[in-house]
């Protein structure tokens, strides 16, 4: 793994800090040519308050319209929600017309120049989906959204007895990982201290070291009976040890699952060979399947199976059938597809993550997400993950480089490369955020905060650029400069000091 860090603190401030270096470092980046992939709104798109993309401005509307508004913007906020693939709309509509001129037929019918089958979408992206998340293809599915997700695996995995009941958790998780972890704990009516969790051993830093999160887990191991841990912390950045923590949870004998929201599509992962049990993970952050789209999950394979009971003891199912399976919540659309459409209410589950599925997957979602992974099947996560290292490497030795004296801001994501992804989390001095983010939406520049005082900078390898970074910057260090004049200027209008003297 390139150190980063060291490639461009070498560089002087000068070259660094020029326009000329950015456009070089794309220019020489065989990946930059993903960017076209996608579309990039322009900074008269965002400030548009009609609907539509690349809105025309009339000439005789021009002496209303900014010089940049026909200038791309600059979106670092594909940890939140990623841009729209430009075969995203090809596809859908492909879909579209599907379903208009062969209605049910859809479901099952291979159309010349059509999608796959609705019935077998899920099938034809489990593939890409497998090499992104390191997986075998049988231990994949595409399904639900991220927490249903968490919950259905959890009421597989999480079996408290009472030797082992308690869930750990990161403390800074997100909510939705809290809430379905208590709420889990409150279905089998225990009580709420069931609930640890991991917290920074600093107040005023949320780094969580590899011996710190070791240590927790080992103190409770003995009564734990989930680990839930984020994969990548959403709010510091911070990428953890999915391998070391996983193999320390399993050997204290506690099943370890992951919430993947921020890992998918950003770092490479190796679920399978990682041993990890399960995973969950949302589809519309770096993965570019739109607003709210269908999520994902994986189940190792040794979970997977189904066999038949080898004796009159084992759990028996309706009509006599007799299999040992993994318990889960079950549905239609996770039972075998040669007798799924029997409806004779015998839930024989598909061998494979494909087996906790619940309902039939919305057809217009996996074809949305069907868009984006034949983007990434363009490149690897390996090279991915490369490019990413150096854009976010560039991206903290830019900040660094702060003209005017010590920077009104710190960086809180780790400083080693290989303990974050894409995301740098910002830490802004008090009182600064709003204005900040004021003067970078004036600028067509997207972001996302989290109060009081971080913002979240993700530069994603699939389309953006070293030249979107050097442009953020210019406009970022701007910001710092008028936000940290602001307080000041507004104490001494407070304090009744004329507006000539203040200027001086």
């Amino acid at each position: 793994m390139p150190n980063t860090q060291s490639s461009f603190a070498s560089i002087g401030d000068a070259e660094l800090c020029s326009e000329a270096f950015a456009k070089q470092q794309d220019e020489k980046d065989e990946l930059s040519k993903l960017r076209k992939e996608f579309l990039i709104p322009t900074k008269g798109d965002l400030r548009n308050k009609k609907f539509g993309f690349q809105q025309k401005i009339a000439q005789d509307e021009s002496s209303s319209a900014a010089e940049d508004d026909h200038e791309e913007s600059i979106y670092f906020c594909g940890n939140s929600l990623g841009l729209q693939p430009r075969r995203t709309k090809e596809y859908v509509n492909r879909y579209l017309d599907t379903w208009a001129s062969k209605g049910v037929f859809g479901h099952f019918t291979d159309y010349e120049g059509g999608l796959p089958p609705w019935l077998h979408i899920d099938e034809a992206i489990k593939q890409q989906t497998a090499k992104i998340m390191g997986a075998l293809p049988c231990e994949v599915v595409i399904m639900e959204t991220l927490t249903a997700n968490l919950h259905l695996l959890m009421s597989s995995f999480y079996r408290p007895t009472k030797d082992r009941w308690k869930i750990i958790i990161e403390g800074k998780a997100f909510p939705s990982d809290h809430y379905a972890a208590l709420s889990q704990i409150a279905h089998h009516n225990l009580d709420p201290s069931a609930l640890i969790t991991i917290d920074p051993p600093s107040a005023s830093a949320p780094y969580l070291s590899n011996e710190h999160i070791l240590s927790v887990i080992s103190q409770h191991a003995a009564t734990t009976a989930l680990v839930l841990l984020p994969g990548i912390q959403f709010y510091s950045g911070q990428f953890f040890d999915i391998e070391l923590i996983t193999r320390h949870c399993q050997s204290l004998g506690i099943t370890v699952g992951w919430d993947l929201a921020h890992a998918v599509g950003n770092v490479p992962v190796k679920l399978h060979d990682w041993n990890v049990d399960f995973a969950a993970w949302c589809n519309y952050k770096y993965m570019n399947g739109g607003p709210g789209v269908i999520g994902g999950a994986f189940v190792h394979e040794r979970h997977c199976t189904v066999e038949e009971a080898p004796s009159s003891d084992a759990p028996q199912q309706d009509n006599n059938t007799k299999l040992i399976y993994r318990p889960r919540l079950s549905g239609w659309w996770g039972s075998d597809k040669s007798s799924r459409f029997r409806m004779d209410n015998t839930f024989v589950p598909i061998p494979g993550a494909s087996g906790f599925q619940l309902s039939n997957p919305s057809a217009l979602d996996m074809t949305s997400v069907m868009a984006s992974l034949d983007v990434f099947s363009l490149t690897t996560m390996d090279a991915l993950r490369q490019r990413s290292l150096c854009l976010t490497g560039y991206l903290e030795a830019r900040l660094f480089r702060y003209e005017g004296g010590e920077p009104p801001y710190s960086i809180i994501t780790p400083a080693n490369p290989a303990e974050r992804g894409a995301q740098l989390s910002v830490l802004l001095k008090p009182g600064l955020l709003d204005n900040v983010l004021d003067y970078l939406e004036e600028k067509g520049v997207v972001v996302d905060e989290r109060k009081p005082d971080v913002l979240r900078v993700a530069p994603a390898p699939l389309y953006n650029s070293f030249h979107d970074v050097h442009r953020f910057i210019v406009v970022f260090h701007e910001a710092c400069r008028r936000a940290m004049a602001a307080p000041m200027e507004n104490a001494k209008h407070s304090e009744g000091v004329p507006d000539a003297i203040a200027a001086t």
